[in-house]
């Protein structure tokens, strides 16, 4: 009787341990979804640095593990690791870790030769959807606000034909009250003490006593809200956008048709995602190096 040599097929097991690496924030890689593209280590590694938040600025092993979703063993090799690199710091006295400012680099030197256009046109666009028709970013030249960038929600005008290079006077503009407001009050008083460009500007008759009010309370609000003077039937909420010493670089804006939307539930559907790009577009500025943004 003669005996058969029976060969079992090999199973290979190790995609499936591929995909599990990639649960989580950090799964999205040039080369799609197969997973003989993917790094398991690097993937996890990732996963790593994005258990810490704003949040949760201190964790420990078991917290890292949980939220990256490892077993502890690979969370302890993966974070020894990263504080050999220097992207995790241990904290002494104490079993837990967190980022050091090496991890911000990875982002700094994305934008550090980045414009501020290249910069800003992201952040606006993040702000233009469902609550914002229109976004713009202005920088203060001379007596007036010039348009640097501008996103709308598609191709409908919105009442007033503001385009990139757009001037207008700043103590007209929601852009520039948000700049204005934010000088030291010998570059307020220099300010405007220069003639604005001529154009087509609203009737609004202001003296100087009206617009250190409207100043004075954009300062204590950190915003300028209301209604344009352009007669265009639009609502228009601006932030500055400050460096270290809480001087402006620019200016955020956003619109909305009056008619659809209060001005309380405006700013109560707007302000904070505003307030959060002028303060991403501030870093971003910094860090490319830009001290100042204005014309």
């Amino acid at each position: 009787m003669s005996l058969e040599r029976r060969t079992e097929p090999v199973v290979k097991k190790s995609a499936p341990r591929r995909q599990a690496a990639l649960r989580g924030p950090a799964q999205h890689v040039n080369g799609g979804d197969d997973a003989r593209n993917v790094v398991n280590s690097l993937a996890k590694g990732l996963r790593v640095l994005e258990a810490f938040s704003a949040d949760r600025p201190e964790l420990t092993l078991t917290e890292v593990a949980g939220a990256a979703k490892l077993d502890p063993g690979t969370a302890f090799r993966m974070l020894n690791t990263l504080v050999m690199l220097g992207y995790i710091a241990r904290i002494p006295e104490s079993k837990r870790f967190r980022l050091t400012l090496k991890v911000t680099d990875l982002g700094f030197h994305a934008i550090a030769r980045a414009d501020l256009r290249e910069v800003a046109r992201p952040i606006l666009r993040s702000l233009v959807g469902e609550v914002n028709e229109a976004a713009s970013l202005g920088v203060l030249d001379g007596a007036d606000i010039l348009y640097v960038e501008r996103v709308r929600a598609g191709l409908t005008r919105i009442g007033v034909d503001i385009r990139i290079g757009t001037t207008i006077p700043a103590f007209w503009s929601t852009i520039g009250e948000a700049m204005l407001a934010f000088l030291p009050p010998d570059e307020i008083a220099r300010v405007l003490s220069i003639k604005p460009r001529p154009g087509n500007f609203p009737h609004k008759p202001m003296n100087k006593d009206e617009i250190m009010r409207n100043l004075r309370h954009v300062r204590e609000t950190g915003y300028s809200l209301r209604d344009s003077y352009f007669g265009s039937g639009l609502r228009v909420l601006a932030v500055p956008v400050l460096d270290f010493d809480n001087y402006p670089l620019a200016a955020l804006s956003v619109a909305v048709p009056q008619i659809q939307m209060s001005v309380k539930e405006f700013k109560a559907r707007a302000l904070d995602a505003v307030q959060r790009a002028a303060k991403d577009l501030a870093r971003a500025v910094q860090a490319s190096g830009t001290s100042t943004a204005t014309a």
